[in-house]
């Protein structure tokens, strides 16, 4: 049965060639002084960096900047952005890049005026904020997280090896949104591959949990097979204007809470994956990738059903002939198999992890309760160490 909920996303999108131009309906509605984030330097490069910052200026903006936004944004990067941002007396945070320097600019939005630690109010307490927000926009230049149109932000505690997302309510979410598909065609191959891994894992997320005939999972179903479809034109032909706009179009749609609505949840591979970014502050979408089939492989026979679902509807194995432990086992090996022609991280070695870390991941790793089975800490302690 479909569980009740109520549904809000606030966020306006700007999908499309030349959907910079929204920028000019959007910036007019906040004041004067505009923090723009971004990350080490590759929208210079590409172009998209001058494209904003003359919109900025045609609307008469002032203009100050929190460059240098990591892969993986850390508390002391945070602390430096409330800094820069309390200087510029703020009245907007436009973030341009990718997931990373969007969850950074929502994180910034409720840590610039909060009396407390951020990091131990929203990161280990998992409190709301009380106090004045900043309001965020974004400029999406790699798609992958969906953070574009969620409350969602992950910070990195390098001294206490924590990785840790707080999903903020309606209030965080970006206030508008600006995707347009050619801004992502000069992402590196690896970038790319990642981020499309880190759509797929928000959807199986969501996917694997539960036992009642919900709509959610067959939009779920819906996205994974255009998604499986694009990522390979992509990794064939990364130019491809279809293949790409479609990823960064699922990959909104996998995060911007619309499949989790009415059931359970999961979210067991992003702790363990997060625990892994925390020791070796590798990327996030490979981080996933390393852990998902031992994970699932792990689990597979306390949700067969679905397992079995996943492998028919999603990657359409023939089940004539097999017991349902087979289809399923069939659905992770078609998967194992198009995540290898991807390119993608197949074990923690790659990532430069190494055996030694794996108690201090254990610790790390956050256990979840909506998923098929509760991980005790030494399954943890298993799927990790056949992840290498």
């Amino acid at each position: 049965m479909l569980g009740n909920f109520t549904y809000c996303n606030p966020t306006k999108l700007y999908f499309g060639q030349g959907a910079l131009d929204g920028l000019k309906n959007e910036l007019p509605k906040y004041g004067k002084n505009v923090l723009l984030v971004y990350g080490g330097g590759s929208i210079k490069k590409n172009g998209i960096y001058d494209k904003v910052v003359q919109i900025l200026k045609e609307c008469k903006k002032e203009i100050f900047e929190d460059a240098g936004v990591m892969p993986n944004p850390t508390t002391e990067k945070l602390a430096e952005g409330c800094e820069r941002a309390k200087r510029a007396k703020a009245d907007l945070i436009l973030a341009v890049g990718g997931g990373s320097v969007c969850d950074y600019a929502k994180a910034l939005s409720v840590s610039v005026n909060c009396e407390e630690d951020p990091w131990e109010k929203y990161y280990i307490r998992f409190e709301e904020p009380t106090c004045k927000l900043i309001p965020v926009g974004c400029v999406l230049t790699m798609v992958g997280t969906g953070s574009e149109m969620n409350g969602g932000a992950v910070i990195t505690n390098h001294a206490q090896k924590l990785k840790i997302g707080h999903v903020f309510g309606e209030e965080v979410f970006p206030k508008f949104s600006v995707l347009d598909p050619e801004f992502t065609f000069t992402l590196p191959r690896y970038q790319m591959v990642a981020g499309i891994f880190d759509i797929m894992s928000h959807l199986l997320e969501q996917y694997f949990s539960g036992t009642d005939d919900n709509t959610s999972d067959y939009i779920a179903e819906g996205l994974l097979r255009s998604l499986i479809r694009s990522a390979q034109i992509a990794a064939e032909n990364p130019t491809d204007y279809e293949a790409r706009s479609n990823i960064m179009w699922t990959a909104t749609w996998a995060l911007n809470t619309l499949v989790a609505m009415g059931k359970t949840t999961d979210w067991e591979v992003h702790m363990i994956g997060q625990a892994v970014g925390a020791h070796t502050d590798a990327t996030h979408g490979m981080t996933l990738a390393a852990v998902s089939l031992p994970y699932y492989r792990h689990i597979l026979p306390y949700g067969l059903a679905k397992f079995k679902r996943y492998a028919v509807n999603v990657w359409s194995v023939d089940p004539k002939g097999k017991t349902d432990t087979e289809v399923a086992e069939a659905g992770l090996a078609a998967m194992e198999d198009w995540m290898k022609k991807l390119g993608l991280v197949m074990n923690l070695t790659e990532l430069g992890a190494t055996r030694d870390m794996i108690d201090g991941m254990v610790k790390s790793t956050l256990i979840m309760t909506g998923g098929y089975k509760v991980l005790t800490e030494e399954e943890v302690r298993q799927i990790l160490t056949e992840s290498f």
